[in-house]
Protein backbone atom coordinates (compact mmCIF):
# COMPACT_ATOMS: atom_id res chain seq x y z
CA UNK A 1 0.00 0.00 0.00
CA UNK A 2 1.41 3.59 -1.19
CA UNK A 3 1.28 5.85 1.67
CA UNK A 4 1.64 9.62 1.19
CA UNK A 5 1.98 12.08 3.84
CA UNK A 6 1.66 15.87 4.22
CA UNK A 7 4.24 18.13 6.46
CA UNK A 8 2.18 21.05 7.00
CA UNK A 9 5.48 22.79 8.89
CA UNK A 10 8.57 22.70 7.35
CA UNK A 11 11.22 25.84 7.29
CA UNK A 12 12.52 24.74 4.27
CA UNK A 13 14.38 28.68 4.02
CA UNK A 14 16.22 27.68 7.35
CA UNK A 15 20.03 28.39 6.50
CA UNK A 16 20.54 24.75 6.89
CA UNK A 17 19.24 23.71 4.17
CA UNK A 18 21.11 26.17 1.98
CA UNK A 19 23.22 23.35 0.57
CA UNK A 20 21.22 20.48 -0.23
CA UNK A 21 17.62 21.73 -0.12
CA UNK A 22 17.04 19.12 -3.59
CA UNK A 23 18.32 16.20 -1.84
CA UNK A 24 16.29 16.80 1.05
CA UNK A 25 12.91 17.23 -1.33
CA UNK A 26 14.08 14.47 -2.84
CA UNK A 27 14.57 12.54 0.34
CA UNK A 28 11.40 13.48 1.81
CA UNK A 29 9.28 12.64 -1.80
CA UNK A 30 11.41 9.35 -1.76
CA UNK A 31 10.20 8.09 2.07
CA UNK A 32 6.24 9.15 1.12
CA UNK A 33 5.92 13.05 2.27
CA UNK A 34 5.03 14.23 -1.38
CA UNK A 35 3.00 17.54 0.29
CA UNK A 36 5.06 20.58 2.64
CA UNK A 37 3.82 23.71 3.37
CA UNK A 38 6.79 25.96 4.33
CA UNK A 39 6.52 28.15 6.86
CA UNK A 40 7.05 31.95 6.81
CA UNK A 41 8.08 33.43 9.86
CA UNK A 42 8.77 37.27 8.59
CA UNK A 43 8.46 39.00 5.90
CA UNK A 44 11.68 37.83 4.25
CA UNK A 45 11.53 33.88 5.01
CA UNK A 46 7.78 34.41 3.70
CA UNK A 47 8.75 35.95 0.72
CA UNK A 48 11.22 33.12 0.23
CA UNK A 49 9.12 30.20 1.31
CA UNK A 50 6.55 31.50 -1.85
CA UNK A 51 9.23 31.62 -4.37
CA UNK A 52 10.30 28.25 -3.23
CA UNK A 53 6.85 26.98 -3.06
CA UNK A 54 6.14 28.61 -6.24
CA UNK A 55 8.91 27.04 -8.25
CA UNK A 56 7.73 23.24 -6.90
CA UNK A 57 3.91 23.33 -7.85
CA UNK A 58 1.63 20.80 -6.73
CA UNK A 59 4.59 19.57 -3.90
CA UNK A 60 5.14 22.55 -2.37
CA UNK A 61 3.12 25.47 -0.50
CA UNK A 62 3.66 28.43 1.67
CA UNK A 63 2.45 30.54 4.58
CA UNK A 64 3.00 34.28 5.27
CA UNK A 65 3.56 35.96 8.80
CA UNK A 66 5.57 37.49 11.12
CA UNK A 67 6.19 35.09 14.18
CA UNK A 68 5.92 36.33 17.69
CA UNK A 69 9.71 36.43 18.02
CA UNK A 70 9.52 39.28 15.03
CA UNK A 71 6.52 41.01 16.19
CA UNK A 72 8.60 44.08 17.01
CA UNK A 73 9.21 44.36 13.26
CA UNK A 74 5.43 44.37 12.57
CA UNK A 75 4.42 47.74 10.89
CA UNK A 76 1.35 49.12 8.84
CA UNK A 77 3.31 48.29 5.56
CA UNK A 78 3.14 44.84 6.72
CA UNK A 79 -0.05 43.96 6.57
CA UNK A 80 0.17 45.19 2.79
CA UNK A 81 2.92 42.71 2.47
CA UNK A 82 1.25 39.71 3.96
CA UNK A 83 -1.75 40.83 1.75
CA UNK A 84 0.22 40.75 -1.15
CA UNK A 85 1.29 37.26 -0.40
CA UNK A 86 -1.36 35.62 0.14
CA UNK A 87 -2.85 36.91 -3.05
CA UNK A 88 -0.61 34.15 -4.51
CA UNK A 89 -2.05 30.35 -4.63
CA UNK A 90 0.50 28.98 -3.68
CA UNK A 91 0.67 30.41 -0.15
CA UNK A 92 -2.24 28.86 1.95
CA UNK A 93 -2.20 30.42 5.30
CA UNK A 94 -1.42 33.39 7.66
CA UNK A 95 1.32 32.69 10.07
CA UNK A 96 3.30 31.53 11.72
CA UNK A 97 1.67 34.01 14.24
CA UNK A 98 0.93 33.95 17.55
CA UNK A 99 2.61 34.37 21.35
CA UNK A 100 5.21 33.34 22.90
CA UNK A 101 6.46 34.19 26.05
CA UNK A 102 9.57 32.11 27.04
CA UNK A 103 11.96 34.17 25.80
CA UNK A 104 9.92 37.58 24.77
CA UNK A 105 12.40 38.64 21.89
CA UNK A 106 9.72 40.96 21.29
CA UNK A 107 7.64 42.64 23.95
CA UNK A 108 4.42 41.33 25.01
CA UNK A 109 2.15 43.95 23.90
CA UNK A 110 4.08 44.12 20.16
CA UNK A 111 3.38 40.33 20.52
CA UNK A 112 -0.64 41.19 20.92
CA UNK A 113 -0.55 43.54 18.48
CA UNK A 114 1.06 41.82 15.46
CA UNK A 115 -1.04 39.01 16.51
CA UNK A 116 -4.47 40.51 16.53
CA UNK A 117 -3.50 42.33 13.22
CA UNK A 118 -2.60 38.84 11.31
CA UNK A 119 -5.99 37.53 12.84
CA UNK A 120 -7.92 40.19 10.97
CA UNK A 121 -6.00 39.55 7.96
CA UNK A 122 -7.04 35.46 8.29
CA UNK A 123 -10.73 36.83 8.28
CA UNK A 124 -10.20 39.54 5.21
CA UNK A 125 -8.92 36.44 3.63
CA UNK A 126 -10.63 34.01 3.89
CA UNK A 127 -7.26 32.16 4.98
CA UNK A 128 -6.49 29.23 8.00
CA UNK A 129 -3.99 30.56 10.52
CA UNK A 130 -0.93 28.79 11.66
CA UNK A 131 -0.51 29.20 15.03
CA UNK A 132 2.79 29.23 18.29
CA UNK A 133 1.85 29.57 21.40
CA UNK A 134 4.46 29.24 24.34
CA UNK A 135 4.19 30.05 27.91
CA UNK A 136 1.41 32.59 27.08
CA UNK A 137 -1.72 30.03 26.95
CA UNK A 138 -4.57 32.22 28.46
CA UNK A 139 -3.81 35.32 26.92
CA UNK A 140 -3.62 33.25 23.64
CA UNK A 141 -6.85 31.74 24.09
CA UNK A 142 -8.10 35.21 25.13
CA UNK A 143 -7.57 36.78 22.24
CA UNK A 144 -8.49 33.29 19.99
CA UNK A 145 -12.20 33.57 21.68
CA UNK A 146 -12.85 37.51 20.12
CA UNK A 147 -11.95 35.54 16.77
CA UNK A 148 -14.07 32.42 17.34
CA UNK A 149 -16.26 31.53 14.56
CA UNK A 150 -14.20 33.66 12.39
CA UNK A 151 -10.74 32.23 11.58
CA UNK A 152 -9.76 28.69 11.27
CA UNK A 153 -6.84 27.75 12.72
CA UNK A 154 -4.48 25.16 13.74
CA UNK A 155 -2.05 24.73 17.08
CA UNK A 156 1.03 24.19 15.13
CA UNK A 157 3.75 22.27 17.22
CA UNK A 158 1.10 21.72 19.72
CA UNK A 159 3.04 20.55 22.91
CA UNK A 160 0.66 21.08 25.97
CA UNK A 161 -1.29 18.66 28.21
CA UNK A 162 -5.08 17.57 28.14
CA UNK A 163 -6.33 20.59 29.47
CA UNK A 164 -4.49 22.88 26.88
CA UNK A 165 -5.72 20.73 23.95
CA UNK A 166 -9.66 21.03 25.56
CA UNK A 167 -9.48 24.89 25.26
CA UNK A 168 -8.15 24.70 21.74
CA UNK A 169 -10.37 22.10 20.93
CA UNK A 170 -13.55 24.33 22.53
CA UNK A 171 -11.86 27.13 20.20
CA UNK A 172 -12.39 25.16 17.74
CA UNK A 173 -8.51 25.11 16.64
CA UNK A 174 -7.18 21.33 14.62
CA UNK A 175 -3.87 20.57 15.89
CA UNK A 176 -0.43 20.09 14.50
CA UNK A 177 1.97 17.47 16.64
CA UNK A 178 5.67 17.43 16.05
CA UNK A 179 8.44 15.12 16.84
CA UNK A 180 8.11 16.65 20.48
CA UNK A 181 5.95 13.74 20.72
CA UNK A 182 8.36 10.96 20.34
CA UNK A 183 10.22 12.41 23.57
CA UNK A 184 9.51 10.03 26.44
CA UNK A 185 10.56 13.11 29.05
CA UNK A 186 9.49 16.20 27.79
CA UNK A 187 6.90 15.08 25.73
CA UNK A 188 5.14 12.78 28.74
CA UNK A 189 2.06 15.33 28.54
CA UNK A 190 1.83 15.18 25.35
CA UNK A 191 1.74 11.97 24.33
CA UNK A 192 -1.43 11.58 27.10
CA UNK A 193 -3.32 14.11 25.30
CA UNK A 194 -2.68 13.04 21.61
CA UNK A 195 -5.45 10.48 21.81
CA UNK A 196 -7.81 12.68 22.54
CA UNK A 197 -7.49 15.08 19.55
CA UNK A 198 -10.77 14.24 17.13
CA UNK A 199 -9.58 12.45 13.86
CA UNK A 200 -11.17 15.81 12.17
CA UNK A 201 -8.71 18.13 14.04
CA UNK A 202 -5.39 16.20 13.78
CA UNK A 203 -2.24 16.73 11.59
CA UNK A 204 1.35 16.01 11.51
CA UNK A 205 4.09 18.15 10.65
CA UNK A 206 7.97 17.90 11.98
CA UNK A 207 9.06 21.71 12.17
CA UNK A 208 12.48 21.01 10.56
CA UNK A 209 14.87 21.87 11.14
CA UNK A 210 14.02 21.74 14.41
CA UNK A 211 12.50 18.55 16.66
CA UNK A 212 14.52 16.09 15.76
CA UNK A 213 12.98 12.96 16.70
CA UNK A 214 14.91 11.70 19.96
CA UNK A 215 13.71 7.87 19.26
CA UNK A 216 14.78 8.19 16.03
CA UNK A 217 17.19 5.43 15.04
CA UNK A 218 19.64 5.78 13.23
CA UNK A 219 20.19 9.77 14.37
CA UNK A 220 21.93 11.92 12.16
CA UNK A 221 24.99 12.95 12.50
CA UNK A 222 23.77 16.59 11.75
CA UNK A 223 20.81 16.26 14.52
CA UNK A 224 18.99 18.35 11.75
CA UNK A 225 15.32 17.38 11.47
CA UNK A 226 13.75 16.87 7.85
CA UNK A 227 10.66 16.06 6.69
CA UNK A 228 11.93 12.86 5.51
CA UNK A 229 11.21 11.84 9.16
CA UNK A 230 7.52 12.81 9.33
CA UNK A 231 7.14 8.93 8.41
CA UNK A 232 8.72 8.51 11.79
CA UNK A 233 6.62 10.77 14.00
CA UNK A 234 3.30 9.41 12.03
CA UNK A 235 4.07 6.16 13.31
CA UNK A 236 4.51 6.78 16.84
CA UNK A 237 1.40 9.11 16.65
CA UNK A 238 -0.63 6.07 15.47
CA UNK A 239 1.00 3.68 18.02
CA UNK A 240 -0.48 6.04 20.68
CA UNK A 241 -3.82 6.56 19.05
CA UNK A 242 -4.14 2.71 18.55
CA UNK A 243 -4.45 3.02 15.14
CA UNK A 244 -2.82 1.77 12.42
CA UNK A 245 -0.31 3.59 10.29
CA UNK A 246 -2.02 3.46 6.85
CA UNK A 247 -5.08 4.81 8.62
CA UNK A 248 -3.47 7.67 10.23
CA UNK A 249 -1.47 8.49 7.34
CA UNK A 250 -4.75 8.64 5.23
CA UNK A 251 -6.85 10.73 7.66
CA UNK A 252 -4.02 13.41 8.59
CA UNK A 253 -3.23 13.75 4.68
CA UNK A 254 -6.88 13.78 4.20
CA UNK A 255 -7.17 16.81 6.94
CA UNK A 256 -4.11 18.62 5.40
CA UNK A 257 -5.52 19.02 1.62
CA UNK A 258 -9.06 20.14 3.41
CA UNK A 259 -7.52 22.20 5.54
CA UNK A 260 -5.00 24.45 3.55
CA UNK A 261 -6.78 23.51 0.29
CA UNK A 262 -4.22 22.09 -1.35
CA UNK A 263 -6.20 20.23 -3.70
CA UNK A 264 -7.37 23.68 -5.55
CA UNK A 265 -3.58 25.63 -4.82
CA UNK A 266 -1.72 24.17 -7.29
Amino acid sequence: MNVELVDIGANLTHESFAEDRDDVLARAAESGVTRQIVTGADLASSQAAASLAAGAPARLWSTAGVHPHHAGTFERSSRDAIMDLLRQPQVVAVGECGLDYFRNFSTPAQQQAAFLAQLEIAVATGKPVFLHQRDSHEDFKAILGDFRGRVRGIAHCFTGDRSQLEDYLELGLSVGITGWVCDERRGADLREAVPGIPAGRLMIETDAPYLLPRDLEPRPKSRRNEPAYLMHIARVVARLRDESFESLAALTTRNAVEFFGLAHAV
